[in-house]
């Protein structure tokens, strides 16, 4: 096995066994805890916070994913490039306004909760992928297409049999993205009573908590860099695998 291969095993081990057993690890955070306080974060589960906390993360990117490649698909097809600018501006709304005061703004309207951090990681994570698909997209070989309009494709064939295909690497980096960025973001629904890993780090701020703070964050910080490289992983594989069927056609 490589030594990538053994670093994955090793990290995914650390983090099931902080989710899973974090009394194991009160001897490493003990220094960092008041003195006579606690040392693991128990008012909560950090298991279930952690299935909560992906479950957001997971909904909001699935229609975040959604929404954006739809767009630039519309976009990019002749009879919707008018709605360029337009599309632009929704898609940058996540990034005008910080997740915050999304927030504040959706709590008066689907109260505390899950709803207003659902509604900040999906306009959050719009952006990045909607400019990577817009890329994937008017960034396409002009002899590949030209080929696929010679054989007699039409607009729809054309779109998933050599568009999407081309354009899946650049689009799925958008996705990674977008994805790594609601995982650290997340932690901030906890502010509107959201069920997140936020809530250990924002008790250890509140408390003077240091130990919390460092549990909540590492965890966090285990899901992206696993998350991130598993999703790398699948982005070869995919895309090895849809180009390769999209020559074969």
């Amino acid at each position: 096995m490589s030594g990538g291969g053994l670093r994955r095993i090793a990290l995914t081990a650390l983090l099931i066994a902080l989710v899973v057993r974090p009394s194991w690890f009160a001897w490493a955070f003990a220094p960092f805890a008041p003195t006579g306080g606690p040392v693991i974060y128990e008012r909560a589960s950090l298991l279930s916070l952690s299935l909560n906390h992906l479950g957001l993360v997971v909904l909001a990117s699935t229609a975040a994913t959604a929404v954006a490649v739809t767009l630039a698909i519309l976009v990019t097809r002749p009879a919707g490039a008018a709605f360029l600018p337009l599309s632009r501006t929704i898609t940058n709304i996540g990034q005008t306004f910080p997740p915050v005061a999304v927030l504040a703004l959706a709590v008066p309207a689907l109260g505390f909760g899950s709803g207003p951090t659902l509604v900040a990681l999906f306009l959050y994570g719009l952006l990045p992928i909607f400019e990577n698909a817009i890329t994937g997209l008017t960034t396409l070989p002009p002899a590949t297409m030209e080929a696929a309009r010679g054989i007699g494709l039409n607009g729809w064939q054309r779109l998933n049999r050599v568009e999407l295909p081309l354009a899946l690497p650049v689009i799925l980096t958008g996705i990674r993205l977008s994805v790594v960025i609601a995982l650290g973001t997340a932690t901030i629904g906890s502010t509107v009573a959201a069920k997140t890993l936020g809530e250990v780090i924002i008790a250890g701020l509140l408390t003077n908590n240091t130990a919390y703070v460092l549990q909540g964050g590492l965890i966090v910080g285990l899901f992206a860099v696993l998350i991130y490289d598993a999703m790398i992983r699948l982005e070869t594989y995919l895309t090895q695998r849809v180009t390769g069927g999209a020559a074969g056609r």
